[in-house]
């Protein structure tokens, strides 16, 4: 596994900023917007989710939903839920792999239906339940599952501070520097974050994945 070597003035920074700025109020307030849109973007889905639901349960004898545990904010263990995109047993196959390596094993172990459900972010359909069950948040750091949090958390320091927020279902470091880098620049930038949590930041976030998940779809769609 691949940490990378982390920007120390940089982490340390935001660090900082996330200790001295709890930000509760703004937190409350975020929370409104999550169940507000959250509940919007289920409804325009829907349309959507039932057909995937469909061709799933027509073409794999396996569950619809997989269900795996990630680390939420506190330290708070829930299951995450996204359409099933994976082969049979692949999730033991892919178990002791994180980051880029993770990336590239995932592309072989996927079906034909799921690669598109990937190419089109459409997987994660069903994570909107999970932000409105509380267990996520639309912007936030990625979720992950919590024997790698250890394992990060005891090579970057301050990594732990992840769990001041609940995870998003799209993130800051993704929008920034997309899912194929370093976990200390991921950190980096989750920090960033976690110290603004503005609402613009929020909105602006939440458009720029938009319009990534509409490009990525119209290409999926055309085949490439």
């Amino acid at each position: 596994m691949a940490v990378g070597t982390p920007d120390e003035s940089f982490i340390q920074r935001f660090s900082a900023l996330t200790e001295a700025s709890p930000k509760r109020g703004r937190d409350v307030v975020l929370r409104g917007l999550d169940v507000a849109l959250a509940a919007c973007f289920l409804l325009v889905a829907l349309p959507l989710g039932v057909p995937i639901a469909l061709l799933l349960l027509a073409t794999s004898r396996m569950p619809l939903f997989y269900r795996g545990e990630r680390i939420g904010r506190g330290g708070r263990i829930f299951d995450m839920l996204k359409f099933r995109t994976l082969a049979r047993g692949a999730e033991e196959r892919l178990g002791p792999f994180l980051g880029d390596e993770l990336v590239r094993r995932t592309r072989v172990e996927t079906t034909l239906l799921g690669g598109w459900l990937r190419a089109t972010q459409l997987d994660e359909i069903p994570q909107l339940w999970n932000v409105l069950a509380g267990d996520m948040s639309l912007v936030g750091p990625r979720p992950i599952r919590p024997r790698f949090f250890e394992e990060l958390a005891s090579e970057l320091p301050a990594y732990w501070q992840r769990l001041i927020v609940r995870p998003g279902l799209t993130g800051f470091a993704q929008v920034r520097r997309g899912y194929e880098t370093s976990m200390a620049d991921k950190l980096a930038h989750d920090l960033e974050w976690i110290a603004d949590r503005s609402v613009r930041l929020y909105l602006r976030t939440l458009a720029t994945t938009a319009w990534r998940v509409l490009r990525q779809s119209m290409r999926g769609l055309a085949g490439r």
